[in-house]
């Protein structure tokens, strides 16, 4: 890295280097005969490398289980630490690992297993879909409403 850039320019760099780096691993997935059957495979691999880099905040590939805490405190989310715990042992596949990495990640998305975070990423942008047709608030109760 640049021994001059500071501040907002470092982090450029730095997340430039990030993103260069999960496109190159994107590259072998799109290349692996086992996901040749997988629909859509490059812009899934382009919207799962957008929502690990939004999250990867130690910034040195890997998230760790704050990382993931603030993952799901943004989708609104929080989760107890135990919880946590679990979720990083389903996508790190059973092992206790304290970070995950974007293979990691990848294997959970793409892979057969429903680990509890895969399901929670693929139902937020069905509920952002949902969210957008809802707009109008609902309609207003009385007490004669109640059952």
């Amino acid at each position: 890295m640049d021994s001059t850039a500071q501040g907002g320019k470092a982090f450029g760099l730095l997340k430039t280097q990030q993103e260069e780096k999960l496109s190159s691993i994107n590259e072998a997935y799109l290349s692996d005969p086992q996901y040749a059957e997988e629909e859509d495979l490059s812009s899934k691999l382009e919207m799962f490398k957008k929502k690990y880099m939004e999250f990867d905040h130690n910034d040195k590939g890997e998230i760790d289980i704050m990382g993931l805490k603030r993952m799901l405190e943004k989708l609104g989310l929080a989760k107890t630490h135990l919880e946590l715990k679990k979720m990083m042992s389903e996508v790190c596949g059973g092992t206790s690992k304290e970070t995950f990495g974007y293979h990691d990640f990848l294997n959970m998305m793409l892979g057969k297993r429903n680990a509890i975070l895969k399901l929670i990423l693929m139902f937020e942008g069905m509920g952002k879909e949902q969210e957008s047709k809802d707009a109008a608030p609902p309609p207003r109760k009385t007490f004669s409403d109640l059952p």
